[in-house]
């Protein structure tokens, strides 16, 4: 679903200031974000989207935007991320859900400390409540089931590689990546001066950190936590630094089973209610809502607040179930929700090129019919061409076989 919102204000020379917002959504929203972004790129001729001026991510989003603004482009994140299929870094989803062991063990080493305390109060006074009595066993509950270092390092490393930069203030472009600070409940952005020199990899970890799946991560003596449980998408960051054009991709939107075409797999035949997926479902379908609610919100106002700004906000539709309903951590699940991203958002570009085309063109951008109606183009061919470019020998002969035809193509008549 593409919802276009042109400037309304008197229309200014536009100062080619682009920015992308990338919302969080866990890794099934860094998939689809990937295929929708990579279906942008192919049909937006004159537009670059790791050459971009402004980035900002939170959560999931965050992994994406940092690493378009360190060079890496759709196509380099497919062969990682989803395929799996890159020499230099090895993914798997498994990083995701390894136990946190540091924390159940801090956790078990107050255990006798509590039951201590406990006990003495009982003693003290047996006729007491129960539940005020049991009350400090709460403590004892890890603050997140699974450990977030073990992504961090990964992405310490990508971004550790030739060409490549884990330091805000190496980067050419700004990025912004947005995270809670627990203790204060206040939204940080790190990238702005004076959190800048926190690792770009660190400010991921933080911003992902969704409490009781994750930790909270700590870095300079304040505790950070999940950037969406203040604000989603965060592109007013980017729109107060004077951007003209700002694409948005929300991944994650309240499902409506009622418009879907037919009931998800596994429900009873003709039966639309998400109860039958048990709690995991009922709580996503929660979780979504609250985002979703809070995003049109933000959504909405830009247009009183910045009616010189052209703005794309990128959404799966609300009817999908085949991205509502897929498993993140498994390999074919995880190809199939990123070209799933991918026609989809083909499509919706496809649908609403009419009022895109002028909208893109009074920023230098041709939208490419061509690209969209050429029904061959997968998002797997892209990743499996850009494996091919990286082998030794058949990657040299396409390298120079790119730089004759740009060469012939820049040759004057």
């Amino acid at each position: 679903m593409l919802d276009l919102q042109p400037a309304t204000g008197r229309k200014r020379a536009s100062h080619g200031r682009f920015g992308l917002a990338l919302a969080g959504g866990g890794p099934l929203g860094a998939f689809y974000e990937v295929g929708c972004l990579h279906a942008i790129q192919e049909a937006f001729d004159g537009f670059q989207l790791t050459d971009l001026e402004l980035y900002v991510g939170v959560s999931s989003g965050a992994m994406i935007a940092a690493g378009l603004a360190n060079g890496f482009d759709t196509a380099d994140m497919g062969l990682v991320f989803i395929h799996n299929a890159s020499n230099e870094m090895k993914f798997s989803p498994a990083l995701f859900l390894m136990p946190a062991f540091r924390e159940y063990a801090r956790r078990i080493a107050g255990a006798p400390g509590i039951l201590a305390s406990i006990a003495r109060e009982y003693l003290r006074d047996p006729g007491k409540n129960w539940a005020e009595i049991i009350d400090p066993l709460g403590r004892l509950l890890p603050t997140g089931i699974c450990d977030n270092r073990p992504l961090e390092r990964v992405m310490a490393r990508l971004f550790s590689l030739e060409g490549r930069t884990n330091d805000f203030r190496k980067l050419a472009p700004k990025l912004y990546i947005v995270a809670t600070e627990l203790n204060t409940g206040h939204s940080v952005r790190f990238g702005e001066p004076g959190f800048d020199h926190i690792p770009i990899s660190r400010a991921i970890q933080a911003s992902t950190a969704l409490p009781g799946l994750y930790p909270p991560v700590a870095i300079d003596g304040r505790v950070y936590a999940d950037g969406a449980l203040l604000r989603t998408m965060n592109a007013s960051i980017l729109l107060d630094a004077d951007a003209d054009f700002i694409i948005c991709v929300n991944p994650l939107v309240a499902f409506d089973a009622s418009s879907a075409p037919r009931p998800p797999h596994g429900f009873p035949p003709d039966e639309h209610d998400l109860t039958h997926g048990g709690l995991p479902t009922v709580l996503s379908q929660t979780f979504r809502s609250l985002i979703q609610s809070r995003m049109q919100a933000g959504f909405k106002s830009y247009k009183q607040r910045y009616p010189h700004a052209d703005v794309l906000l990128f959404e799966p539709d609300h009817g999908d179930g085949e991205l509502f309903f897929q498993n993140m951590f498994r390999y074919a699940d995880r190809r199939r929700l990123a070209e799933h991203s991918y026609q989809r958002t083909r499509y919706d570009l496809l649908q609403q090129a009419d009022g895109l085309k002028p909208l893109l063109q009074r920023h230098g951008i041709t939208l490419r019919l061509d690209v969209l109606e050429d029904r061959r183009r997968t998002f797997l061919r892209a990743v499996q061409e850009r494996k091919r470019r990286q082998l030794p020998v058949t990657g040299a002969l396409h390298r120079t076989l790119d730089r004759l035809e740009h060469a012939v193509a820049d040759r004057p008549d």
